[in-house]
Formats: structure tokens, C-alpha cells, sequence
């Protein structure tokens, strides 16, 4: 995906992360496009274009049945998304002890699902139930906008036409192909889908029919949930003989240049140079490639992660160090004894 689209998915996806302590901030307005046609002449040259590709007109008709630009959802995408939280009062916020109470839980209750989904694409169970539960609350929160509608708006208004009207005419496949019907396709303002909060693309690419229906369910069908998940972090590079990071402390005389996904060394080379755990004691001795990664707590205070390279495979889903960060502090609770 683009960066900039990313990102604006990674905004709207921490809102509805934090939605429970009742916080979503917008930044300033950003200048937009204005629409250069009528929106019902855009829509016919789209449903002519859908046609093309293989999309019937009954898969259309129930589509655009009633569909018009939704202001919120224009509201949304021209204020720039700016997530405020310094990050312990965003991890505070997305884990939380009952988060990681339920996802306990929730992994003992789909325990032997989840390991054989485990085992099928080499992606431990803690990893998947994790982002489950970042991204939409273990399913309970995954967006009510009508994703057609959605982004056919997106589409329409100009700022990144392109790219939405490529998701538009993903999602209208997916309806051709009868994996949901259009009145039940239902996601983020920005089109992003189910509880894995898939864009189309991203579905197109990853999304399983785990359970053999016939239908890739991430709205309502956890096997399909689960192993979509696994898939997405399969087919990203995911290693299963690896975790994703850890704490570390710095020596006070630390090189700065070094922080930053751009230097890689071995645990050994990072040992030398100082750093341990936050206790003092030293790294790991598998000698695991590793760069620092570093977040600013609201009191100033700097914190500092080695990141392995699954690290990276969680930012090419959302490219946050919170989010991964999260992710993984996640993933280790779950795991936890």
C-alpha cells in the first residue's frame, strides 16, 4: 500500500483501538480536490468499467443500490489523522489487563484451531490472537460504514482517486465472487473490512476459506479470521523460530546514529556496544540480527526495543512502531505463565 494511505488506515484503526477510554483525535484540515462530474455520471462510468472486469450488473445493482457520497466519511479523509499519544499512554490504552484477560481466554477457548492454523503457515498463535485483538477488540469493533459506499466517496472526491477506486473495483469482486453479500460488507470509513481489517487488495491477497464453505469470511468465520491472519504474516517473511523484539537499555554514551530500522547488527555486536536488558543483564546469546527502535514516553523519557525481523513483518501491516510494539507486548502477555 501507499504510505500515506497506511498511515490514515493506521489512524483510523488506533481510534477505534482507543474508542473504549473515548478518544479519537483529528489533526488540521488538508486541502481536497472537488469532484469534476456529477456523482451519478462518475458511477455509471465505474459500473461500465466494473463490467469489464468481469463484475455483473445484478452484483452491481445490489452494490450501488441507493449509494451516495457519505459526508462523514469525506469529513474523515480531509482531516489529516494525528495520533497524539505519546506512546506509555497509547500502550496503556491498547493494552490493557482485560485485553490481555480476554485474549487469554480467547486462545485457551480456540486453542486447538489455532494451533493447527499455527502449524499450517509457521506463525505462532500469540502473534495472531494479538492482532486480532489490536485491530478490532477480538472482532467485537470492526467499523459500521457500508464499504462499497465508502469507497465509491473515497473514490469520488479526488484526493486519491486512484487508489480507492482500484479498492472499489477489488471489493466489487469480491461481492461477484459471493464471499458476502453487499448489505453485510460492512468496515472502516476508509474501506477496511472484518476482523482483520483487510482493504480489498489486501483480502484478494491473503483472505483464506479456511473452513471450506466455499466463502473467505473475515467478518463472521473465526477459522477464515485466524488463518487470513497467519497468511498475511506467512506470505510478509514471518518467521516462527524467532519472536519479534525486547526491551533493552542503552549505555549513556551510545551513538544516536545507530537508533533506526536502517542499522542492523547481531545481538553479539550490540552486546559489545553496551546494550542489555533492562535489568542489566545481557542479551540473548542466539546471535539474531537486531536494529533499535525508540519511543518517547509523555514524561520525556526515551524507551528502546531491539527489533527482530518480524518486527518488520508486523510494520508491512501497519507501519506504526506503537502498533508493533503493541503488538508483540501483546503477543508476550498472552504468552506469558
Amino acid at each position: 500500500m501507499l504510505r500515506t494511505v497506511v498511515d490514515r488506515r493506521i489512524a483510523g484503526a488506533l481510534c477505534a483501538a482507543v474508542v473504549l477510554a473515548g478518544t479519537c483525535l483529528f489533526g488540521a484540515a488538508s486541502a481536497s480536490a472537488s469532484p469534476s462530474q456529477p456523482f451519478d455520471q462518475w458511477l455509471a462510468e465505474v459500473r461500465a468499467e466494473a463490467r469489464t472486469q468481469g463484475v455483473s450488473d445484478k452484483t452491481l445493482d445490489a452494490a450501488f443500490d441507493g449509494v451516495q457520497p457519505i459526508p462523514r466519511v469525506v469529513e474523515l479523509d480531509r482531516n489529516q489523522p494525528e495520533f497524539r499519544l505519546k506512546f506509555d499512554e497509547y500502550l496503556g490504552r491498547v493494552v490493557t489487563q482485560g485485553r490481555i484477560a480476554t485474549g487469554r481466554r480467547l486462545m485457551q477457548e480456540h486453542a486447538a484451531l489455532l494451533d493447527e492454523v499455527s502449524a499450517k503457515y509457521g506463525v505462532q498463535k500469540r502473534f495472531i490472537v494479538a492482532l486480532w485483538g489490536i485491530e478490532t477488540d477480538f472482532g467485537r469493533i470492526t467499523g459500521g460504514f457500508p464499504v462499497i459506499a465508502a469507497l465509491a466517496t473515497l473514490a469520488y472526491d479526488g484526493r486519491r482517486s486512484a487508489f480507492f477506486r482500484k479498492e472499489l473495483m477489488l471489493a466489487l469482486q469480491i461481492l461477484e465472487q459471493g464471499h458476502i453479500a453487499a448489505s453485510e460488507m460492512k468496515g472502516s470509513w476508509a474501506g477496511a473490512m472484518g476482523q482483520s481489517q483487510f482493504m480489498p487488495s489486501s483480502f484478494h491477497r491473503f483472505a483464506v476459506d479456511y473452513d471450506g464453505d466455499g466463502h473467505k469470511d473475515i467478518w463472521g468465520t473465526l477459522p477464515d479470521v485466524f488463518g487470513s491472519i497467519a497468511r498475511y504474516l506467512s506470505q510478509s517473511g514471518w518467521r516462527d523460530d524467532i519472536t519479534w523484539g525486547r526491551e533493552v537499555a542503552l549505555p549513556q554514551d551510545f551513538e544516536r546514529r545507530l537508533i533506526g530500522l536502517e542499522t542492523k547488527k547481531p545481538l553479539s555486536a550490540w552486546q559489545d556496544l553496551g546494550v542489555r536488558r533492562p535489568g542489566g543483564g545481557d542479551l540473548p546469546g542466539r546471535d539474531l540480527r537486531a536494529s533499535i527502535v525508540e519511543v518517547t514516553e509523555r514524561s520525556g523519557r526515551a524507551r528502546h526495543f531491539l527489533a527482530y525481523d518480524d518486527f518488520e513483518v508486523i510494520l508491512k501491516w501497519n507501519r506504526s512502531t506503537y502498533f508493533a510494539i503493541a503488538v508483540g507486548t501483546l503477543a508476550d502477555a498472552l504468552d506469558a505463565r
